[in-house]
Formats: C-alpha cells, structure tokens, sequence
C-alpha cells in the first residue's frame, strides 16, 4: 500500500524519468483501451489520490489506479525489479529508464477529449507521416484556415489540417522556421506555409525509425539557452488543452504580433527582466 506523500515522491521519480522522452517499449498485458506507440513521448504525468495519469502527445492517457495492493517503480535500464515480474501489470520503457506498475487492479488507456476529433467537426487531415502525401493540399489547408486570427501555435495541432503533428513537433516546427507561435494563420505567406509544412514532413519522417527524438531545440528546455541564438527558452501553456508551448523570445520573432504592435513604440523599461513581464500581461499577448 502507498500511501499519498509515497506516491507523490513516486510521481515525481516517474516525471524525471519519463516525461519529454520518447518510448522505446510498452508492455501491460492487462491493458484496457488503446496502447500507447513505441516513438510517441510522455508529456507529463499526474497523481489524484491513487489514481496516477501517464499522458503521451498524442493525447493517450494511461490510467492506473493503484488502490490497496499497486505500486510504481522506477529502475535504471538493466537493474533488477524488486518483484517478480508476474506481478507486473504495467512497463514502461525510455532511453536509460524502466517503470514498472506492479499489481495495480486498473489499468486503462483512452484518449483525451477533442472537439476536433468529433464527426461534425471534420475528418482528420492528410498524414504527414505518409510519403504519398500531397503537401502542397496541407499547405492549402493551412492557408485556407477557417479561423484565420487563431495562433500558428494551436492551428499546428488542428488535426484536420495535417495529422501526425503532436506537441514536442508543434515546438521544434516553429523554432526551426524562427516563425512566433502566437502569429495569426491568415499572417502567413505561402512561402511561410510551404516551410511549416515541409518542415514537419521531414521532421516526423525522420523520426519514424528512431527510438530517440532527434529533434529537440526548445521541447523541454524551458530556462535553457536557446542553441541558436543564447536567448532563454520560454514556455507557456497553449491551446484548448493547455499542452505546453516551448519557444525562444529571441529568434522566434518572424509575425510576432507583439513586435508589430510596438515597432513604433520605445520600451517604458529597458530592462530584458521587466520586458519579459510586461509581453506576459493579458494586454500584450
């Protein structure tokens, strides 16, 4: 039994060995509900009472309930598990890193709630993951948005413009075009779609066959200096569900509404801190 401060001390173990990292094996042989994909990465995790919630990018949610007789531990790739693995109910495996749910009497996925999933709302758009795919119609979907004040940085996740295109490459698209995340979608030029798109083909194209993520400038480095240009990495929650934007004040100024509100303003405080401070207020953003 765990009681709450254990399992706090173990949802925390679990973050630092999970979250921001790509999955390299899934294994719950009691599983209910969809499996969670080799490549896919765990975003974060989260605890109510005995209920603990593992959460990938592409919105999977495994759920375990560790009620009386469940436990999580976490083990260096190669240690040897505490208990017999017939107890396990649950592994999870990244680069360097095994957790094991032993003996938790729920385990269960599904995928969290999106409006944009719903029949009404539209099928999914084209696979980016697909060679066949026609990116040049993507690049039309995208310049045809429907919503054209809706930021770049929440359109990129609208799965019925490309599908594919989870968080962690939201972050690494928008970095490696320099382009604002919170730049409106009718702002674009053809020529700034045709780089999201091709960008992001390649970018989820070469990730395919890797069970590490080669793409991470700015997805999980908030307070870290930007490789390109030594500024700090920012980050924010965005979009309907709050995922976690990661971008850098520095270089990701390309359409940034907030430069083009004040290109004929002088700063009221030249401080880098306090410039910081006034983009976060409601006003400003």
């Amino acid at each position: 039994m765990t009681n709450g401060e254990g399992i706090h001390r173990t949802v925390s173990a679990l973050r630092t060995a999970l979250a921001g990292k790509p999955m390299v094996r899934f294994d719950a042989p009691r599983l209910v509900g969809p499996t969670p994909q080799a490549g896919r990465v765990i975003e974060r995790i989260e605890s109510h009472g005995k209920h603990v919630e593992t959460v990938w990018d592409d919105n999977v949610v495994l759920h375990t309930h560790l009620r009386m007789t469940g436990s999580w531990h976490v083990y260096r790739q190669g240690e040897q598990w505490h208990k017999p693995h017939h107890q396990m109910a649950v592994a999870i495996e990244v680069d360097g890193w095994v957790a094991v749910c032993f003996n938790a009497p729920t385990v269960e996925t599904y995928r969290t709630p999106d409006k944009r999933r719903h029949p009404g709302m539209g099928r999914l758009g084209p696979d980016l993951c697909q060679p066949a795919t026609d990116l040049g119609g993507v690049v039309n979907l995208l310049l045809s948005y429907r919503d054209g004040a809706a930021p770049i940085g929440e359109v990129l996740l609208d799965q019925r413009v490309m599908s594919g295109v989870g968080n962690v490459h939201r972050c690494e698209v928008l970095w490696a075009q320099e382009l604002s995340p919170f730049a409106r979608v009718d702002a674009l030029s053809e020529h700034d779609a045709v780089g999201i798109v091709n960008t992001a083909a390649t970018m989820l194209r070469a990730n395919l066959a890797r069970s590490n993520r080669c793409t991470t400038a700015v997805y999980g480095r908030n307070g870290q200096r930007c490789r390109r240009c030594g500024e700090t990495i920012d980050s924010r929650p965005l979009g309907q569900h709050g995922r976690i934007l990661y971008w850098c004040r520095g270089c990701q100024n390309h359409l940034s509404p907030q430069q083009a509100a004040r290109s004929d303003e002088t700063p009221t405080d030249p401080h880098p801190a306090a410039q910081i401070y006034l983009a976060s207020l409601p006003w400003n953003r």
